[in-house]
């Protein structure tokens, strides 16, 4: 796959997103972890009006689903693009846990994926 991004970013994300979750294992690990993400994300941005311990707790967080999805990524047959740099990693996470991944799920498209690694893990 390459790394053309003639277009958004998000539209570049959602062309690649099928081909790059279709391990069941990486599809598991996203369904549990992007609502990790997702908590974590309001945990550092209520932080200063709440307590410091909160945006600590909700960086962990979102440190901690990183590398997880970035351990099952590697089951895939189509890894993703290497990133471009520090922006791009940040850049290409958040749109993926709050955009892609709640958009693959409502689209249909998770459940698809889903279906076919089962169908493919039952074949010898």
């Amino acid at each position: 796959m390459n790394d053309d991004r003639g277009g958004s970013l998000l539209a570049w994300q959602w062309s690649r997103y099928p081909a790059g979750h279709r391990d069941r294992r990486n599809l598991m690990v996203h369904a549990v972890t992007v609502p990790v993400f997702q908590v974590g994300t309001i945990g550092v941005l209520m932080g200063p009006f709440v307590s410091a311990w909160l945006a600590l707790v909700g960086l962990a967080a979102m440190g901690g689903v990183m590398v997880l999805q970035g351990r099952t990524h590697r089951l895939e047959h189509n890894p993703p693009a290497p990133f471009r740099g520090p922006g791009d990693v940040v850049a290409r996470f958040f749109a993926e846990q709050w955009i892609t991944f709640p958009r693959y799920v409502a689209s249909g498209a998770f459940s698809e994926a889903w279906s076919a690694a089962g169908s493919r893990q039952s074949q010898p």
